[in-house]
């Protein structure tokens, strides 16, 4: 899978003698004409992929879809391709380690329009976490919005709108 982007966090000056965290992702691309299924969070006011941890031991695709029936509850899971990888260094909260290296590997895949029973974890529900078919100019937008004026915007929405993004400079819309 090819690498999209490689994004470090401006507050790390240095890799060097760092504790490192290393995380898998897999990401959820399901795009059905200009929409495309996304998670709006209502804590960060933004749109984002679907998708989140690997476990340990398990096939990233295996994961992908893991995480897509739990957070949207994504039916006839379908037609799974590589898009591409997003890696990111940023700072950790937790004193065990310095910064959090991410690797996400982003898939396009089909899923029936109707969605069933999510299962989200419970940071999920009171982050106000829910699954939507939106128009993705639109969320494009709205990312961009929350980037530029939100006070409580996490950390992820640009690696988000970058995705976001790529999907239609790649020709998925």
């Amino acid at each position: 899978m090819k690498l999209l982007k490689k994004a470090i966090h401006p507050s790390i000056s240095s890799l060097e003698d760092q504790k490192v965290l290393h995380r898998k992702a897999a990401r959820a691309i399901v795009i059905d004409g200009e929409d495309i299924l996304l998670l709006y969070t209502e804590r960060y006011h933004d749109y984002s992929l679907p998708g989140g941890g690997i476990d340990e031991g398990e096939d990233i695709q295996t994961g992908l879809i893991r995480e897509l029936q739990e957070e949207t509850g994504a039916q006839n899971i379908r037609d799974i391709k590589d898009f591409g990888i997003y890696e990111e260094y940023r700072p950790w909260y937790k004193p065990e380690h310095d910064i959090q290296h991410m690797i996400s590997y982003c898939f396009t895949c089909k899923v029936d329009r109707k969605l069933g029973e999510t299962s989200y974890e419970d940071y999920e529900i009171s982050n106000g976490m829910k699954a939507v078919w939106v128009n993705i100019h639109d969320a494009i937008a709205h990312n961009e919005e929350t980037i530029r004026s939100s006070e409580k915007k996490g950390m992820s929405v640009e690696r988000e709108n970058f995705l976001l993004k790529e999907c239609t400079r790649q020709g998925l819309i």
